[in-house]
């Protein structure tokens, strides 16, 4: 089959062989999530097909060792094969720390969000589940609100997805929020800061609230314009992207923050997955949460040094 493959590409062709040890194979297998695969395929199997050092004749494969991060052996091959410049994930040294990326943080409290105006441009609200997505329910409310997203969102979205390889998908897991839940979402995120900080004055709350919740008179979500994703494989299964979505800056201690430093390389580069294609779609992140996207409200006019936005609060009909 590679000869085949080799043979029937018209360009450059360029081989890797990853010198993972058996040992390590069966450690990488046994941390799959699938039980019923890995009832059917067995340490025994895996031995069985086990050959050290299965190169292909004459030289063809440049040997990787087992050692090597993903990143690192991504950035090498694109580097070798001279791919570096058409390629969308970063190389790990330009990974940004925390700090570097707090300096930096416009946060929805910013003043100069509220101050971008809205012509509202009066798309509907449109339910996701119409269009083949896959949902989560864990945000699965009485109306079903949550499936919902603005007809221009959607699109975008679409295209989000087409851009994401073949064997990953993303997970839709919150769309539209009423503005009456939203401002319940602020409010008891902003007293559980109080409790912790009593020392803290309002305005601290407040600014300390919108790093993980919008306050309600600019959300995103209240406009159908932000959404909540994340990403999965085609099974469904949830790929690790450093902490669970929604965990607060407190109990991820900071892995939220889109650029956190204290990452694995899987969760960095399914990280960077999601945000390239979402950002090569239109949407912009929110950089305190890693799965939080938003396009054409306050926020992303802001960030995207846009005029005005086109979508503000709605209701449901």
């Amino acid at each position: 089959m590679p000869d085949a493959a080799l043979e029937d590409n018209r360009g450059v062709s360029s081989c890797y062989y990853l010198d993972v040890p058996l040992e390590s194979t069966i450690a990488r297998h046994a941390s799959k999530a699938d039980a019923a695969y890995l009832e059917q395929v067995t340490d025994s199997h895996l031995a069985s097909w086990y050959r050290k050092l299965d190169l292909l004749p004459d030289g063809l494969e440049t040997l990787l060792p087992a050692d090597n991060t993903l990143q690192d052996t991504i950035a090498r091959i694109l580097r070798e094969t001279g791919l570096a410049s058409a390629s969308s994930i970063p190389p790990p040294q330009c990974k940004p720390s925390q700090g570097d990326a707090m300096n930096s943080l416009v946060l929805m409290s910013d003043p100069r969000v509220a101050a971008i105006p809205v012509r509202e441009c009066g798309e509907p609200l449109v339910d996701v589940r119409d269009h083949g997505f896959r949902v989560d329910p864990r945000k699965q409310d009485r109306l079903s609100a949550f499936t919902h997203v603005r007809e221009g969102v959607l699109a975008r979205l679409e295209h989000a997805r087409s851009l994401l390889p073949a064997d990953t998908d993303l997970l839709f897991i919150e769309g539209y929020r009423p503005l009456a839940l939203q401002q319940h979402y602020f409010t008891a995120y902003r007293d559980e800061l109080a409790v912790a900080h009593p020392d803290w004055g309002a305005e601290q709350l407040h600014h300390a609230a919108s790093r993980y919740v919008s306050p309600p008179e600019i959300a995103p979500h209240s406009a159908g314009a932000a959404v909540d994703v994340t990403l999965v494989d085609q099974d469904g299964h949830e790929l690790d992207l450093g902490t669970r979505v929604k965990a607060s800056p407190e109990e991820s201690n900071g892995a939220c923050f889109t650029h956190a430093p204290n990452l694995s390389d899987r969760a960095y580069y399914h990280r960077t997955l999601l945000l390239n294609a979402m950002e090569d779609a239109g949407f912009t992140n929110y950089a305190t949460e890693f799965w939080h996207y938003s396009t054409s409200d306050r926020y992303g006019a802001l960030m995207r040094q846009e005029p005005h936005a086109v979508y503000g609060a709605i209701e449901l009909p």
